[in-house]
């Protein structure tokens, strides 16, 4: 890799004092029927691009990953740099996702990892090389670091059952109040001593609840200067997108998830969530205030 490459992949964006309500959302995954159902969501809310943050892996398992990515930067939509992005950029041989070797979704990668690679062109690896690591911004006085997986690595999971004390650590090496992560595919928040972790999930795919619905949040103010951080589920036209998937390829296991909204492996899940297979997901909302000094 040239320094000038190795340098924008060392960037940082801060897009300083955001006015709320924010949309966030994660895991495009080339899904471009849900893509657009999120940006049409997001026109129906009144929200612009410049008030939606995407958490990383435009693309992925799903059929359009060139599409999708056009979708979303003729948006201008800040997008953080996932694993996927910054592995496509540098040509690496796999997506850096963080399965074990030979386990069921490292297999499967291979196959979808291997379509982006033919589908994704040199214009969009430079955009995706282009992409921050970090984004930090504002809101309602709180400062919020928004990282993939973790601040410690791109490709850590960090889930609901996830111990609070790794939490607290990970927010601690952002030194911001708040986190707010992708990279897991499923939606929470948690206050943790004082700050909040916020993922919204992502829209590629489902939850692995059972059900087809995908995942985005919206946060919004609160009471006395609160923060209110409000997990939304989105409709799209997910046998489409399946039978696209289907036609050009891709693994069985993933098309069908995203009609039985069940994963075709749980290699990368942490036993709680193991056991919430197929069990749909009502994730409540959480008001949070900044501690303040």
């Amino acid at each position: 890799m040239d320094a000038g490459l190795q340098d924008d992949l060392l960037e940082s964006l801060d897009l300083g004092d955001v006015e709320l309500p924010v949309l966030v959302f994660g895991g495009p995954y080339g899904n471009l029927e849900a893509t657009r159902a999120l940006f049409d969501e997001a026109d129906r809310l009144g929200i612009p691009s410049g008030r939606m943050i995407c958490t990383g892996d435009t693309v992925a398992y799903c059929a359009d990953p060139a599409a999708t990515v056009d979708l979303l930067r003729g948006r201008g939509v800040p997008v953080l740099m996932g694993n996927c992005e910054e592995n496509l950029a540098m040509g690496a041989a796999d997506c850096g996702c963080g399965f074990e070797d030979g386990t069921a979704c490292d297999l499967l990668s291979q196959q979808w990892y291997s379509f982006c690679v033919s589908e994704i062109g040199a214009d969009d690896r430079l955009w995706m090389a282009s992409l921050p690591r970090r984004i930090e911004l504002r809101l309602g006085g709180a400062r919020f670091s928004v990282v993939h997986g973790a601040a410690s690595g791109m490709s850590t999971f960090v889930f609901g059952s996830t111990d609070e004390a790794e939490k607290a650590n990970e927010i601690a090496l952002t030194g911001a109040d708040g986190v707010l992560a992708g990279h897991c595919g499923l939606p929470f928040t948690q206050v943790v001593r004082g700050q909040v972790w916020h993922n919204a999930g992502v829209i590629g795919m489902p939850a692995n609840d059972g059900t087809p619905r995908v995942w985005y949040s919206l946060i919004e103010a609160g009471q006395d200067g609160a923060l209110r951080f409000i997990h939304r589920t989105l409709a799209y036209d997910a046998a489409a997108a399946a039978e696209k998937m289907r036609r050009r390829g891709l693994p069985e296991g993933y098309a069908d998830c995203l009609q039985s909204g069940l994963w075709p492996s749980l290699d990368v899940l942490p036993a709680a969530e193991r056991e919430g297979t197929g069990v749909p997901l009502h994730p409540s909302d959480v008001e949070w205030a900044p501690v303040t000094a």
